[in-house]
């Protein structure tokens, strides 16, 4: 039988062995004094960042610290620019959830050089890359661990064994292929994986679909179970199911956005692993004000995910994302 790791072990595994950032470098900084940070994004055009900008605004008054934020519009020379920009002006904090981690980790060594704190928001480094000269501290979820909680969940439900699809974002995203592992790791051995395809348009919606479709051409009712990397694009597979007369799918969705939420709600959809922003949002904010004051932190801080199906849904507010 398959050796397979549960989300608490792999969470103990994440934490084990993280080192800490040291706090302030401006010793005539006192505890508690104002601090102004910038929060660059890679696009506002995505709901999940405007709400996450308006969670850094509601709560940086509980740490002392004016936000003002940057949108890339998918283009990491906007991005790299902001935080010129945030060196020039000589900010005392970025958080930054860049369009592409590699292309600004040379501009954020520098901003970490000339002492300003910087926190990665949601995305993560590139594997195999510590980013020590470049970020304080990370703060976000973890897709491995998504694709291995959704993994085990769908086990629980099918003893039996069963065949699933898979539908993926954006080809070449480092998300989609964590997200891949950890589902293919986290399901037991009769869980068959029929087909996996990703989109080659993007978070694509139309395309999701139109996998679906094709999906339920070749494989027709052997489908039972249905992974989807997103929110939209398994409202996108719902569709597609229901035109085929298919309404006894297993349909799982990642992000926890609105969408998620109420086709859960809906019983339409039977699992969104949902991502936390408004804990990420404080936790970096916290993280912020404890290194402005001289504190230490740690630099992976991994937010837990909310497992939203249709017996936990009553625990959760409904996303404004």
């Amino acid at each position: 039988m398959k050796k397979r790791i549960t989300a608490i072990m792999l969470v103990l595994v994440l934490v084990a062995g993280i080192t800490s950032a040291c706090g302030n470098k401006d010793s005539s900084r006192e505890p508690g004094d104002p601090a102004k940070a910038m929060f660059i994004t890679n696009s506002m055009a995505d709901a999940a960042q405007v709400f996450s900008w308006n969670e850094f605004q509601r709560l940086m008054g509980e740490f002392n610290i004016e936000m003002t934020q940057a949108s890339g519009n998918n283009e990491a020379a906007v991005e790299v620019d902001a935080v010129e920009r945030a060196i020039t002006e000589k900010y005392d904090v970025i958080f930054i959830n860049p369009t592409s981690v590699e292309a600004v980790l040379p501009a954020l060594v520098r901003a970490k050089g000339a002492g300003i704190i910087v926190g990665l928001f949601s995305a993560k480094l590139p594997d195999g890359q510590t980013g020590e000269d470049a970020i304080d501290f990370f703060c976000g979820t973890d897709d491995f661990l998504s694709g291995i909680m959704a993994g085990e969940y769908v086990s629980n439900h099918f003893p039996d064994g069963a065949n699933a699809v898979e539908v993926g974002g954006p080809v070449g995203d480092a998300a989609q292929i964590q997200l891949h592992n950890g589902f293919t790791g986290g399901v037991a051995d009769n869980i068959t994986i029929l087909a996996t395809q990703t989109c080659t348009g993007g978070w694509n919606v139309h395309e999701a679909r139109q996998i679906m479709e094709d999906f339920l051409i070749q494989f027709g009712d052997a489908i039972d179970i249905v992974w989807c990397h997103w929110d939209e694009g398994a409202n996108a597979v719902i569709g597609a199911a229901q035109a085929a007369g298919r309404s006894d799918i297993f349909i799982i969705g990642v992000g926890g956005s609105s969408v998620g939420y109420q086709n859960v709600h809906d019983g339409l959809q039977q699992l969104s692993v949902g991502r936390n922003y408004t804990t990420m949002v404080r936790q970096s904010l916290r993280n912020a004000r404890t290194l402005l004051d001289g504190g230490s932190v740690s630099r992976m801080n991994i937010i837990p995910m909310d497992m939203i199906t249709p017996d936990t849904i009553g625990d959760f507010t409904r996303p404004e994302w």
